[in-house]
């Protein structure tokens, strides 16, 4: 099925958007399963590899360091050659990533495992379009639900990635490796799905006549600048708290089956209200939405800050997952909404790009907050909560910016 040119000027029925739909959201939630297996694990598998136990959650860093530097030439190629081809190089990333990390496992490779971790970031950015995609043949009203809907699949991968880390990460001789095994093959039979997507982009021809805002233009946009703002601050401390939880679990006396629970139930909170967020956009619109999303994540650091019972974990990563579907899926629809077909390569790619990076940061200051900020779990843990202070005071300023100023917006 070809991909074929999208005339600037015609549109595309929401028949073949449902379609794409579908087959993204199989892809987010059979691929997407790779995701909380490598985030559970990573943390625990660097602590049994580092010497120095600041840098147990530095694999992870890495996997987000490795989709920071992967997005800006990811879109680009998604843009010069469809969004088929992007996703399968991201299914590629993502096996080579988990195939060398094994190797670093069997060989005890400190090193050997974080430059898997950093190939594995291939794939996350490639999965970080998959919302995008979704938007580019949905007309502006089915839009936020096709972004939704997307997002939403991330149920089915909450649900299986957690369960794959109980029955493989010791189903062989060397702890963890039987799941990064098992990620080469979700990657590989994943990757068969995009055959299925029909996803136009624009011809050589029409960007050269609309070429549309530069990159500098479109950060001084501010309905642009804030919903990247948003994005960063409501990934960055989703990975902040995630990362150090299964740490934080273990080191509190629980066990790693519990940390696993923890995880999915986080998961699952992620991607369940993706039901009905586009909905809500539609009635209360997208900055009521984002602003609830950061309200919500204040709360769960609250409750992260509260006490150190399993019941506490559970309902912190809850909120912290459903305070990131909020931010997070409203922050993409504002940004989708603000950009034309010239332009989608270098937003969304600016847009990933400065996300990531944040982020990246945020799962390098989780290990050095979990491990190093104080001298038991308790105080690493009350270090992490406290950290996402200033980031919703950022966030939190940029939306209330934009709300009263609508004429500058």
């Amino acid at each position: 099925m070809s991909e074929a040119s999208l005339s600037p000027t015609g549109s595309v029925p929401d028949r073949r958007a449902r379609k794409n739909v579908a087959v993204l959201m199989v892809a987010q939630a059979v691929l997407g399963a790779q995701m909380p297996m490598l985030f559970i694990l990573g943390g625990l598998a660097g602590q049994s590899l580092a010497s120095n136990a600041c840098l147990a959650t530095l694999p992870i860093s890495l996997i987000v360091l490795g989709s920071m530097l992967s997005a800006t030439p990811m879109s680009a190629i998604m843009q010069r050659f469809g969004r088929r081809t992007g996703f399968m190089l991201g299914t590629l990333g993502g096996a080579a990533g988990a195939a060398v990390a094994t190797l670093g496992l069997l060989q005890s490779s400190f090193p050997l495992f974080l430059l898997g971790s950093l190939l594995t970031g291939i794939y996350m950015s490639s999965q970080g379009f998959f919302r995008f995609a979704a938007a580019d043949t949905a007309s502006e009203t089915f839009r936020p639900r096709a972004i939704s809907f997307v997002m939403a699949a991330g149920l089915v991968s909450a649900v299986i990635g957690p369960q794959l880390v109980k029955v493989t990460s010791e189903m062989m001789v060397v702890p963890f490796m039987g799941t990064y095994i098992t990620v080469i093959v979700i990657n590989v039979i994943g990757s068969a799905l995009f055959l299925l997507l029909d996803i136009p982009r624009p011809v050589a021809e029409d960007q050269e006549l609309d070429a549309g805002r530069t990159r500098l233009d479109l950060i001084r946009t501010p309905r642009i600048a804030v919903a990247i703002i948003v994005a960063m601050v409501s990934y960055a401390l989703m990975n902040l708290m995630m990362t150090s939880t299964p740490l934080a679990v273990v080191g509190c006396g629980f066990s790693q089956a519990n940390a696993s629970d923890v995880v999915m139930a986080h998961v699952l909170a992620m991607y369940a209200p993706s039901f009905f967020t586009g909905h809500l956009i539609n009635r209360f619109g997208v900055e009521k939405i984002m602003g609830t999303g950061l309200a919500i994540l204040a709360a769960a650091g609250l409750v992260g800050l509260s006490g150190v019972e399993l019941e506490n974990f559970y309902l912190a990563l809850v909120l912290l997952g459903i305070g990131w579907n909020f931010g997070f899926i409203g922050a993409t629809t504002m940004l989708a909404n603000a950009h034309g077909p010239a332009e989608r390569g270098r937003v969304q790619g600016m847009n990933d790009m400065i996300v990531f990076g944040g982020v990246t940061v945020a799962s390098l200051a989780s290990g050095g907050l979990m491990n190093c900020a104080g001298a038991s779990a308790l105080e690493g843990w009350t270090a992490v909560n406290i950290a996402m202070i200033p980031l919703l005071a950022l966030a939190g300023a940029a939306l209330i910016w934009l709300v009263l100023h609508p004429r500058a917006a």
